[in-house]
């Protein structure tokens, strides 16, 4: 069997969901580090967004998180109770009562979601709060506050949603995927000796947490368990940034094969978690690839000779603006959530 990993990801792509901390652009560099046969399943005891599932595309995946929102938005793609269409018609409808009531709207959805969940407004929630944060109080409510953007869901950001959303249907499509809202040692439980263990937990030291608390304790815990596992294992963890180091690492993790990257933190509430910062994927001796050689410097392309017409993918033709085959109204509103109703008090 030809390896799965290590291989070049050219193009990596977003899913639907925004977090803190999310791995878009290292998911090049973790897919050239690791070395992985892909006999057994990729496990994710942290999923989070799933950017790195979504773009390493293994045939067998045990996907965890302890949010159970995320988990179940997947859920709801894979098993065909979210699709893109309902996407495109919640938050085009949702986005035009934005514009209209503003931050009224946005803190009834919120309040409804707390009461009654649904992965379409967990969309329209994760896209018009404050940077993007997903966090939840210990109540287990989303508590992030209004991002002050009424106008956020124009035609083109709805039509980019609904993209994510539909490419993350075919990266689903013919795989054994399974989606559980399970805690990390739950999931370290069920590890096989082909598996490999991508592990992304909370950052310790940050003040990250998005949905549980996250001590030095638990990751101290999580770092004794991983190494009692029979297969492959690699940790995503920062290093440093210009304000300290982690000192988690080389108490937790000096005995991994360390590879390091530096890179800038867009989303966050706070300064200190959008500056740069090292991280490092550490990654059990035996499962890291060869290290990778320093970048040649080529001298530039003509600008005439670096113009090549490229046909767009499927997921790039605008899923959104050539639906002609359009159901009825009856189906579309029994298919996904209802709206939140008017704001009482506003006209």
């Amino acid at each position: 069997m030809s390896g799965l990993l290590p291989k070049s990801i050219p193009h990596v792509w977003a899913p639907p969901v925004k977090c803190q901390g999310i791995k878009t652009k290292l998911v090049g560099f973790i897919s050239r580090n690791i070395a992985w046969d892909g006999a057994g399943r990729w496990v994710e005891p942290f999923l989070g967004s799933g950017v790195v599932l979504f773009n390493l595309l293994p045939e067998r995946c045990l996907a965890c998180d302890t949010n159970t929102h995320i988990i179940r938005l997947y859920q709801d793609v894979q098993n065909g109770a979210v699709t893109p269409r309902d996407v495109r018609d919640f938050l085009t409808a949702a986005g035009a009562e934005l514009a209209r009531h503003g931050a009224d709207y946005y803190y009834a959805v919120r309040r409804q979601f707390n009461e009654e969940g649904g992965s379409l407004r967990l969309l329209f929630l994760n896209r018009s709060c404050f940077n993007g944060v997903m966090r939840f109080n210990s109540k287990g409510d989303f508590n992030v506050p209004f991002g002050h953007k009424p106008a956020r869901f124009s035609k083109a950001y709805v039509t980019k949603i609904t993209n994510q959303v539909a490419k993350t249907v075919e990266a689903m499509k013919g795989r054994d995927w399974t989606f559980k809202a399970q805690d990390w040692h739950t999931t370290l439980s069920q590890i096989e000796k082909d598996d490999f263990v991508y592990l992304d937990p909370p950052y310790v030291g940050r003040h990250t947490d998005y949905y549980n608390r996250w001590a030095k304790e638990d990751a101290e815990t999580l770092a004794r368990e991983a190494h009692q596992l029979p297969c492959g294992v690699a940790l995503s963890m920062w290093k440093e940034n210009r304000y300290r180091e982690n000192d988690h690492l080389a108490a937790s993790w000096a005995d991994y094969a360390w590879r390091s990257f530096n890179h800038f933190y867009h989303v966050g509430p706070t300064e200190d978690l959008r500056s740069q910062m090292t991280e490092v994927l550490a990654i059990r001796h035996g499962s890291d690839a060869e290290p990778e050689a320093e970048p040649v410097l080529l001298k530039p392309v003509p600008t005439a000779r670096r113009r090549v017409a490229t046909s767009p993918s499927p997921a790039q033709l605008g899923f959104v603006l050539h639906d002609r085959a359009r159901s009825s109204r009856s189906r579309r509103n029994t298919r996904r959530q209802s709206l939140t109703p008017r704001p009482t008090g506003v006209s």
